[in-house]
């Protein structure tokens, strides 16, 4: 029987990371560059103000420069009986460390459309396989040294089936709205805005943000 939390793996490892590749011996080092990502390092594509690539790429953890930004995705999971599918960040992660979040998401690495980076995030992260190609965002949120597209999925899936990644995700479960805005009051929810979290609800369904079509219009 399906159960609604699956609770994956507590082992740090993940990504192999040179902390100091600089100091190893030049002769022995062989660097793998797979879309973006040397073995352990990330580059992200640069965009101008209207989204078109510069050309140019920052490593992670580089400040954006002022005038250029980067492109992160989430993705959101429905259920068809309407609940969210989110992940529990492990405790060893930087940043919300041990809190839940929405289903998958991060920075899309250098080469990757924002389909492709939803895509490889959601396979990534909770072992999700599903094709966003020609789809898109349901929004995006610009905020300061980027663009941030969101997508809706509905889908049921068998959570008792996902491959997690262990370096990122703790575990996964299905949540209501009602359930993550308790959440987010209690603080183990990353903090997004509570009217954030009902939109994303109010989206899995709807195009656009009108609730019914316009009656003053003539058909």
């Amino acid at each position: 029987m399906a159960t609604d939390q699956k609770v994956g793996g507590s082992n740090p490892l993940g990504r192999s990371i040179f902390n100091n590749h600089n100091s190893l011996n030049s002769e022995l080092v062989v660097v793998f560059l797979l879309k973006g990502k040397v073995w352990g390092m990330e580059s992200f594509d640069l965009y101008d103000i209207h989204r078109h690539r510069t050309g140019l790429t920052i490593e992670r953890g580089t400040k954006v420069p002022e005038g250029y930004y980067r492109l992160v995705v989430h993705v959101c999971v429905f259920g068809s009986d309407g609940r969210m599918l989110i992940q529990k960040r492990q405790p060893f992660k930087s940043g919300w460390s041990g809190m839940w979040d929405i289903t998958a998401g991060g920075s899309a690495v250098a080469g990757d459309t924002s389909q492709e980076a939803a895509s490889r995030e959601l396979l990534e992260e909770v072992g999700i396989d599903y094709s966003l190609k020609g789809i898109r965002p349901a929004m995006t949120i610009y905020f300061d040294g980027g663009f941030n597209d969101i997508y809706t999925v509905n889908m049921d899936v068998d959570i008792d089936s996902l491959n997690l990644q262990p370096s990122e995700v703790e575990q996964v479960k299905w949540a209501t709205e009602e359930e993550i805005l308790e959440m987010l009051k209690e603080k183990e929810f990353v903090l997004y805005k509570t009217s954030f979290i009902s939109l994303l609800f109010f989206l899995r369904n709807h195009n656009g943000t009108f609730t019914h079509k316009d009656p003053t219009k003539k058909k």
